[in-house]
C-alpha cells in the first residue's frame, strides 16, 4: 500500500485511504503545487492472482477515459505503472455510491430514482454514440457516485469496450450477476448499447424496490409487487428494460430518457382500459374515412398551425419568467421543427451565451434536447439532415465550448461540433477554416512541450502560435459577430500573457508577437466605432483589451528576460 504523506508520481502527496476493495485501494492525494485534490487508484501486483488480465483492464478504462469528455464521467490525468503496481489519478469525486445510499437508507424515493435514470441515460447515450460506440456493460449501483449536488458520477469502466460491427459475439463475458443480461454470459451475440439498457433497468428496479437483482428471490418482480404506491409508468419502463431478449428492449437511452421524462403521461395511460369496444373501433373507422377525404386540405392547415405553434412556443420562451420555462419552450419549439434553425439560435444567444458562459447545467440541458425523440429520429438526428443548419449550429456550439464553457472554456468538449462544422462544406470559407484550425488547437493542450518517442516535440509553440495567428485573420465582427472576435481576441491575450517566454524560446520573434497584439487593439478599436454595442460587448472590450495589456507587459518582460540572460 501507498504510505501516508508519501508522494507518488513525483507532486501527488498521499493523504488518506477513501475506499477499498478486492483488488484495490483508492486514496485521497493532493498536487500541491496545483493545490487540488484527486483520487489514486492503486493496484497492487501482489494484491491479485491475475494481475496481467488485471492490468490490460485497466489500460482499457484509461484509454476509454482519456478520450471521454462528459459531466458525468471522471477525467483521468496520469497513469503510473511502475515498480508492481499500477495507479491511476483521476478526479476526485465528493459523496458517496448509490450502493451505500442503500445500504444505509434503504430504498430510494422514486422521483430520485427517476432523476438519476435521466442523467444515467444521458451519459450512457453519450457513449453510446461515441464512434464507435462504447457499451459500459457494468451498470449498477457501487458504480455510480451521488455527489453533494444530487448529480451521478459513472466510475469504473474496467469492463467496458468499443462495439465492433463485424463481431457475432463478445470474446469475454463480464458483467455482474444479477444486474448484467442475458447475452453478457454468452450464446446471444455480442453486447451493444441495449445490453447497458438491461443493466439500466435492473439498477433503477434496485434503486427503487431496495431489492438486489442478484440475491434471493433471483426474479425480476414488478416493481409494485415490492411497493403497490410505485408509478405504474415507472413499473413499465424497468419492465421494458429488462427484457431477456434484446430486440423487446428499448432501443436506445433516448427513448428511456423521453418514457422517464414522461413517466406520469404513462401513468395516466395505465389508467385507461387497454381494450377498444367494437363501436368505437367502428366509429375510429368511419372517422378515417371522413379524414381521408380531407386529408390535403387538413395537411394544409396541420402545416400552418404547426408553424404557428412553433413561433408560439419561441415568443412564450422570450416572455418566460424563469430561465427553465425559456429552455422548456425552446425544446418543445425545436422538437416540433428539428430542421429550423431558429429556435437553436434564440436559445444559444439569448439564454446560453448571453453572459459568454456555457455552464455544465446549461450543457446537461442541451443534451437532452438533441437526444429527444421525435417521429423521424433524436432531434439532432433530424438536425443533420438540414446540413446548411446543421453547420451553423455547429460552428456556434463549437465556439462556445471552445471559448465559453463553464467560462473558461472546454477544448475537448468543443472538438466534435468544430469537426462538424469543419468538414460540413456548408460554411463561408472563413468559418470553415477557423472551425478546423480550432479543432486542430484542441488537440495541441495535451501535446504542447512533450517529447514524442523519437526525441521531437510533439507540437512546438512556435506552431501553435501560427495557429493562434490564423484565427485571428480577417474580419471577425463582419464574418462572424462582434462578440465572437472580441473573445478570440481576449483569449489570443490570455495565451500571451501565459507563454509569452516560452513562444519566445519556441522561435516565435518579439515583433511577430508585438505586431500581433498591435493589430488585435487596433481591430478592437474598429468594433467601438463601427458597431452598435450592448453592455456585455462593452464588457468584452474592456476585458480583451486588458488582456491584450497584460499580455503585451508580459512580453517585455520576456524579451528583457531573454536579453538579460
Amino acid at each position: 500500500m501507498l504510505e501516508i504523506g508519501s508522494i507518488v508520481g513525483g507532486k501527488y502527496k498521499v493523504l488518506n485511504v477513501i475506499g477499498q476493495g478486492g483488488m484495490s485501494t483508492v486514496y485521497l492525494a493532493m498536487n500541491e503545487r496545483a493545490n487540488k485534490q484527486w483520487a489514486i487508484k492503486e493496484v497492487r501486483k501482489d494484491a491479485v492472482t491475475n494481475y496481467r488480465v488485471v492490468r490490460q483492464s485497466l489500460i482499457t478504462e484509461t484509454d476509454l477515459l482519456k478520450e471521454l469528455s462528459h459531466p458525468y464521467l471522471p477525467s483521468i490525468v496520469d497513469v503510473i505503472d511502475e515498480d508492481g503496481r499500477f495507479l491511476i489519478v483521476m478526479d476526485y469525486i465528493e459523496g458517496n455510491t448509490l450502493e451505500k445510499a442503500l445500504r444505509l437508507l434503504g430504498p430510494q424515493p422514486q422521483e430520485y430514482v427517476i432523476e438519476w435514470g435521466i442523467q444515467l441515460c444521458d451519459v450512457l447515450g453519450y457513449l453510446h454514440t461515441r464512434k464507435p460506440p462504447i457499451i459500459y456493460r457494468d451498470l449498477k449501483p457501487g458504480n455510480i457516485m451521488l455527489r453533494p449536488n444530487g448529480t451521478i458520477t459513472l466510475i469504473d469502466f474496467g469492463t467496458a469496450r468499443e462495439y465492433k460491427e463485424a463481431n457475432t459475439g463478445d470474446t469475454s463475458y463480464l458483467g455482474t450477476r444479477g444486474y448484467a443480461a442475458p447475452e453478457q454470459f454468452g450464446g446471444m451475440g455480442q453486447t451493444d448499447a441495449r445490453t447497458d439498457i438491461y443493466c439500466l433497468g435492473t439498477t433503477m428496479y434496485h434503486l427503487v424496490t431496495g431489492h438486489n437483482p442478484g440475491e434471493p428471490p433471483f426474479e425480476l418482480y414488478p416493481i409494485r409487487y415490492w411497493n403497490p404506491q410505485l408509478s405504474p409508468g415507472l413499473e413499465y419502463i424497468i419492465a421494458k428494460c429488462v427484457q431477456n431478449n434484446p430486440d423487446d428492449r428499448y432501443n436506445s437511452c433516448a427513448e428511456v430518457m423521453y418514457d422517464l421524462q414522461n413517466y406520469k403521461e404513462l401513468d395516466r395511460g395505465y389508467k385507461k382500459t387497454a381494450k377498444i369496444s367494437i363501436a368505437l373501433f367502428s366509429a375510429v373507422v368511419a372517422l378515417f374515412v371522413v379524414f381521408l377525404s380531407s386529408a390535403v386540405s387538413f395537411k394544409v392547415k396541420a402545416n400552418a398551425i404547426q408553424k404557428e405553434n412553433y413561433t408560439h412556443y419561441i415568443t412564450e420562451a422570450k416572455g418566460a419568467a424563469d430561465n427553465l420555462t425559456s429552455v422548456e419552450m425552446y425544446a418543445k419549439a425545436i422538437a416540433m421543427q428539428p430542421e429550423n434553425k431558429d429556435a437553436y439560435i434564440d436559445l444559444l444567444d439569448n439564454f446560453f451565451l448571453d453572459d459568454d458562459n456555457f455552464t455544465p447545467e446549461e450543457d446537461k440541458q442541451l443534451r437532452e434536447i438533441l437526444i429527444t425523440p421525435t417521429k423521424d429520429g433524436t432531434v439532432e438526428e433530424c438536425l443533420a439532415k438540414n446540413k446548411d443548419v446543421y453547420a451553423e449550429i455547429a460552428y456556434k456550439l463549437g465556439i462556445a465550448y471552445y471559448y465559453c464553457y463553464d467560462g473558461v472554456g472546454n477544448k475537448q468538449m468543443a472538438t466534435k461540433w468544430l469537426g462538424i462544422a469543419a468538414e460540413n462544406g456548408k460554411l463561408s470559407t472563413a468559418q470553415q477554416e477557423r472551425a478546423k484550425r480550432l479543432g486542430k488547437i484542441a488537440g495541441y493542450y495535451n501535446l504542447i512541450g512533450k517529447t514524442s518517442k523519437d526525441g521531437d516535440k510533439s507540437v512546438t509553440l512556435k506552431v501553435f502560435w501560427d495557429d493562434l495567428v490564423a484565427i485571428a485573420d480577417g474580419d471577425i465582427a463582419a464574418v462572424d459577430n462582434e462578440t465572437t472576435a472580441l473573445i478570440i481576441y481576449k483569449e489570443i491575450g490570455s495565451q500571451v500573457y501565459d507563454r509569452a517566454d516560452k513562444f519566445l524560446k519556441d522561435g516565435v520573434t518579439y515583433e511577430e508577437i508585438n505586431d500581433e497584439i498591435t493589430l488585435l487593439l487596433r481591430s478592437i478599436d474598429y468594433i467601438v466605432s463601427n458597431y452598435e454595442l450592448t453592455d456585455r460587448t462593452r464588457e468584452l472590450v474592456s476585458e480583451s483589451q486588458r488582456n491584450l495589456a497584460l499580455a503585451k507587459d508580459a512580453l517585455e518582460t520576456a524579451a528583457g528576460k531573454k536579453k538579460n540572460g
